[in-house]
């Protein structure tokens, strides 16, 4: 039900995320969510944007400082907004949630964290891309709830598991699927302490 793309930093996992998106909507699923784009520009690294997998529309969540800026500020109120729009969208029942990433944000406790623990109280599969250094603290957050993936392959081995009719996506990738679900205590996850807002639980 939920799963984790683990990257390296280095390496944002943008095709495996494309390619999963437009196999999707090849089948006619309803998706929701937002994967992101990066400015192509040199000295343009907090230019990053957000395209809404329901509406195609983007947005930019970081306050524009400038050519060559150092550090990127995030713009609470354009957040807000994504992720609001991402509520109202989930009460469509999506066949899937597709986050781009589980951030600083997130690992601190706010971002899109609500929304990932409110898909899946409502029974929607959620893949989120987890850097590395983020990894421990997505654990903490989902506990024995999630699979770690680390390739094409492996996202294609979930799919199937998790979502009836999985669309193949095993031409994203040469790799062998390994699907990792890390074992936990249970119920010493935070997901579980999050209240959930939107809509009721599937049946």
């Amino acid at each position: 039900m939920l799963a984790a793309l683990v990257y390296d930093e280095r390496a944002y996992p943008d095709d495996i995320l494309r390619q999963v998106v437009d196999r999707c909507r090849a089948r006619g699923w309803r998706l929701a969510g937002v994967v992101q784009h990066r400015s192509r520009e040199a000295g343009h690294r907090c230019d990053m944007w957000l395209e809404d997998l329901a509406t195609g529309q983007q947005a930019s969540i970081f306050a524009g400082r400038g050519r060559g800026a150092k550090g990127c500020q995030l713009d609470e109120d354009a957040m807000l907004q994504v992720v609001s729009q991402i509520e109202r969208e989930l009460k469509d029942n999506p066949k899937l949630l597709m986050l781009n990433k589980f951030g600083k944000v997130e690992a601190e406790g706010a971002g899109m964290r609500d929304l990932i623990a409110q898909a899946v109280w409502m029974g929607i599969p959620v893949i989120v891309g987890v850097p590395v250094r983020n990894l421990h603290a997505w654990r903490q957050f989902a506990g024995e709830m999630s699979a770690e993936l680390h390739s094409s392959r492996d996202v294609d081995v979930w799919l199937a598991r998790t979502v009836d009719g999985a669309p193949s996506v095993g031409g994203l990738g040469e790799s062998h699927g390994r699907v990792d679900e890390p074992q936990f205590q249970a119920g010493d996850r935070a997901i579980d302490r999050i209240r959930p807002r939107a809509g009721r639980p599937r049946t």
